[in-house]
């Protein structure tokens, strides 16, 4: 993952997220983690080189980072360089 847009939302917000090897194939699962509660997101839309997701109603305000689960036979959580703020309510 290479960039966010918006790089702010609120809970609901579709968000897109750009980058290389974000395809089905590869990344099964998309996270928002403040590095202690790590939230699942709805992706909407999975391309190679982008990610459509909506912000989580139960996602925390503040900056938070994006993370990934691989679909390697052993899957690992891979957190992102990108950032993503969620405004409060």
């Amino acid at each position: 993952m290479i960039s966010v847009d918006p790089q702010n939302g609120k809970k609901g917000d579709v968000i897109t997220v750009t980058g290389e090897n974000l395809q089905k194939a590869l990344v099964s699962k998309v996270y928002l983690t403040d590095e202690k509660i790590d939230t699942i997101v709805e992706v909407t839309e999975q391309t190679d080189t982008s990610i459509k997701f909506k912000i989580p109603a139960k996602a925390a305000p503040g900056r938070l980072a994006l993370m990934i689960l691989t679909t390697e036979k052993v899957p690992k959580l891979i957190e992102q360089p990108v950032k993503l703020t969620v405004d409060p309510d």
